[in-house]
């Protein structure tokens, strides 16, 4: 096969040279040295041909060595297809041999894996058709394809866990071992692997020794698992836990334990066998449990110097004993104190005025205070009894206390309901008596309830009498004649009456809407119009800070005065009143024009008075000048008659020079241009100067005067003119008011840093109408005594005293005289008339 190719070759390389070299003398030999067939290819003699091309030219030089070229590559590709020939007949029969090996291995493991009845189950990678080997009929599954559907043969719950299973091992490569149980009770393994990249899972049955050994697998690891959580859960709690042997040394000990015996570690206290327990205590315990399955007791335990009281729990077992010490200090502490503050809750409930009584689960009264028992006055032996709740109600039924029920029996079964519900209820119940008592069941959470009972008498009589107050109110501010609104903070309209409404002209029914002040003032605006005054009323309602009244009175476009107020109310709200005052405001305008006439004709009169007193005091000094010049005798002897006549004109003219002086003192005064010469005054020297003065009269009319100066030692500080004015002018009045025989009585007294000068007469007296006229100008009335004057002399007094800083008061009474007291500061201040 190898000799064929190469003489294919050579036999075209020779009609090559034949027909590119021209027949030479060498061409001969060298074809003829290309033309010879040896019998092998190895016999083929490369030298002795290029020998015989030595004489070649350059062409057939180039012919020759590309028919070389040619002839190498050639035997090249002959040797290496030879090779490869070789080299896959090699190879075929090396596969022959492994094929034939494999399946020989494959026929073992089907034998090894149908040896026994299981059923394995392979998945390739990337592949999720599986593969099914094995008699599935062992399982009891039927077909094979219902192998995969793990719920048709498996209980639910192993289904549930070998689907996960399986899941896991597909994707995460987790392998896993289970113990199923089929519907028909049969147990079979469950083992998925990953081998060669593919997932295996082989389920055999369980049966025999293999299925004993299984379950005593489960149970050894669930009871692993078991003491492992239980070890866990002993080492975490914070109480202390210990397990000793039968011969009381220590088996195990929690942290807590440790902690509790003063050891280092757990290790350390089972290695030193520590106790928790004093001696006694402990032989206790070990007695009890000798005797007894349990011991349970509170005992103290001392740790780290501090005396703790732990409730110990322990147990007897087969080898030994287990134990556990929870700490109950902080529990008895909060039990005292849960005790203590239900005795203080007690004492309060026991003060209040409110009937107060508590039920237990069981309805049976657990707590009352005295208000209950003084509100339906039951006995106190009763009561201590623990009653029932149907048994208190059925007593007070008996007596008549609680309201009378068409049913009392559903009635008392709806009021128990409070002890199955979750919210208090509130009712009230109308006593027989007249009371009407507001009840409140309040469920405990510990059972029970709790009624609360109060009088709601006086309440409800409160709210009656409040709704009645509100409907009066209403009324009254309905038929007030003056316009009221009340404003909320917020400034809206909260509040109105119908004068209110008419008052504005605005429409009650917009009214209603609670409008607020800026539209109200919107809406009055046609009849005032004033900018400031509003905004000064919005201010007043709507300020938060300056809460003060506003009183203003406006004057509306249609000629109407209004008085308006507002006041702040308590609540917040601010109330706004109008008053229509034109009536008033009209008759005031015409009194005050008609007495603005009044003290202009008075003014007018007091200035002709004071030019007529002027002007009448020249003439008359001249006559009382010319009278006392006829009386003198150097001016001649007079008759009898002309005496008489000239002593006429003296008295005349001095009188009526005394009271054009007193005109001329009050205007002085009036016009503020009379000033005091205050100086020490001598009291009894001053009485005798006025005395000196009403002398004639008191002779004449046998009026006898009364002086008592025994309290008055001390000078007074005045202008004495004036003192002896006003003396002489109240001694005068008393003396023309006296009757003929009368007494006058002048006293003056001192207390207090002040001067008192008191005349007191025995005439007819001032009617009450009359006393406040007394001191005005030109004021007599004689009120039938024989008093005649102008009118000015109390008027004098009053000024001249007022000037000194005092004051006059006047006593009297019709038939019994009339006292005149003139008070003077003993160092009056400096005044002037002006003030």
């Amino acid at each position: 096969m190898g000799c064929k190719p190469m003489g294919g070759m050579i036999h075209a390389m020779r009609r090559t040279l034949s027909s590119c070299i021209r027949p030479r003398r060498y061409a001969p030999a060298l074809i003829l040295a290309l033309g010879a067939r040896p019998a092998n290819a190895q016999d083929f003699d490369l030298g002795r041909v290029l020998a015989s091309l030595g004489d070649l030219d350059r062409q057939e030089f180039v012919a020759i060595a590309l028919v070389l070229a040619i002839l190498g590559f050639s035997v090249v590709s002959a040797i290496l297809l030879m090779r490869t020939r070789t080299r896959a007949a090699e190879n075929e029969l090396r596969l022959r041999s492994e094929i034939q090996a494999l399946q020989a291995e494959n026929d073992r493991s089907n034998a090894l894996l149908l040896s026994e009845p299981q059923v394995v189950v392979s998945w390739r990678a990337g592949d999720d058709r599986p593969r099914i080997a094995g008699d599935t009929a062992l399982l009891a599954v039927g077909p094979a394809h219902r192998l995969l559907a793990f719920g048709t043969w498996l209980a639910p719950e192993p289904s549930v866990r070998l689907e996960r299973a399986v899941e896991a091992l597909r994707n995460d490569a987790e392998s896993f071992a289970l113990n199923l149980t089929t519907v028909s009770g049969r147990g079979v393994e469950a083992v998925g692997r990953v081998v060669g990249g593919q997932a295996i899972v082989r389920f055999r049955e369980l049966s025999g020794l293999r299925r004993d050994l299984a379950e005593m697998t489960l149970r050894y690891n669930a009871l692993l698992e078991e003491t492992e959580i239980l070890r866990g859960f002993a080492t975490a709690i914070p109480a202390p836990v210990w397990a000793r042997r039968a011969n009381g040394t220590l088996a195990f000990a929690n942290p807590a334990y440790a902690v509790a015996t003063e050891a280092t570690s757990s290790a350390d206290a089972i290695s030193r066998n520590l106790d928790l327990l004093d001696s006694p205590d402990r032989n206790e315990m070990a007695r009890v449990l000798s005797e007894q399955a349990a011991f349970a007791k509170r005992l103290p335990v001392v740790i780290r110097g501090e005396r703790k009281m732990f409730d110990v729990q322990a147990i007897a077992l087969r080898s030994g004993s287990a134990g556990i010490a929870i700490d109950a200090s902080e529990a008895a502490s909060l039990r005292a104190s849960l005790s203590r503050m239900a005795d203080a809750h007690r004492r309060t409930l026991d003060q209040l005025s409110s009937a107060v009584a508590v039920f237990d689960a069981r309805q049976r009264l657990t707590f009352y205070n005295d208000a209950y028992r003084r509100l339906w006055n039951l006995d106190i032996g009763f009561l201590d009894t623990s009653p029932s709740d149907s048994a208190i109600l059925d007593q007070l039924r008996a007596s008549r206390k609680i309201p009378e029920q068409q049913d009392f029996r559903q009635w008392k079964a709806r009021l128990h309901e409070a002890y199955r519900a979750t919210e208090a209820r509130t009712d009230e119940w109308h006593l027989p008596d007249g009371r009407t008592l507001r009840v409140i069941s309040t469920p405990n959470p510990e059972g029970g309830v709790t009624y609360l009972f109060d009088d709601a008498t006086e309440s409800l009589d409160l709210s009656r009498q409040f709704d009645a107050l509100i409907r009066v109110q209403r009324a009254t501010l309905d038929n007030l004649a003056e316009a009221v609104a009340v404003f909320a903070s917020n400034g809206c309209a909260r509040l109105f009456n119908p004068a209110f409404a008419r008052m504005w002209r605005l429409s009650p029914d917009a009214l209603a809407q609670q409008p607020h002040i800026k539209t109200v003032q919107e809406w009055c605006w046609p009849l005032f119009d004033d900018a400031r005054a509003w905004q000064e009323l919005r201010a007043a309602i709507t300020g938060i800070d300056n809460r003060n009244s506003v009183v203003m009175q406006i004057e509306r476009k249609d000629g109407s005065v209004l008085n308006c107020m507002t006041m702040p109310l308590p609540d917040g709200a601010t109330l706004l009143t109008f008053q229509d005052v034109t009536d008033t405001v009209n008759v005031e305008r015409a009194l005050r024009e008609r007495n603005e006439a009044l003290e202009a004709a008075d003014k007018m009169k007091v200035n002709f008075v004071h030019h007529v007193s002027y002007e009448l005091r020249s003439p008359l000094t001249t006559i009382i000048g010319f009278a006392h010049f006829l009386s003198d005798p150097s001016t001649g002897p007079l008759t009898l008659k002309q005496s008489e006549y000239l002593s006429y004109i003296t008295s005349s003219t001095n009188a009526l020079l005394a009271i054009i002086n007193n005109i001329l003192d009050l205007a002085t005064i009036d016009a503020g241009a009379m000033s005091l010469n205050l100086a020490p005054v001598d009291v009894r020297k001053a009485i005798e100067q006025a005395t000196a003065g009403v002398q004639d009269r008191l002779v004449t009319d046998n009026i006898r005067l009364e002086v008592k100066t025994a309290g008055a030692n001390t000078p007074l500080i005045a202008d004495e003119r004036r003192v002896v004015q006003v003396l002489y002018n109240l001694l005068a009045n008393a003396v023309g008011f006296s009757p003929r025989g009368g007494t006058v009585t002048l006293t003056a007294t001192q207390h207090g840093g002040r001067t008192f000068f008191a005349v007191t007469d025995h005439g007819p007296g001032i009617p009450p109408e009359n006393q406040s006229k007394v001191f005005d100008w030109f004021e007599a009335n004689a009120n039938g005594s024989r008093h005649r004057g102008a009118g000015l002399g109390l008027s004098l007094v009053r000024s001249f005293v007022e000037m000194h800083g005092g004051s006059v008061f006047i006593d009297s009474a019709v038939g019994r005289g009339t006292t005149v007291t003139c008070e003077f500061p003993t160092e009056p201040p400096v005044r002037s008339a002006a003030e």
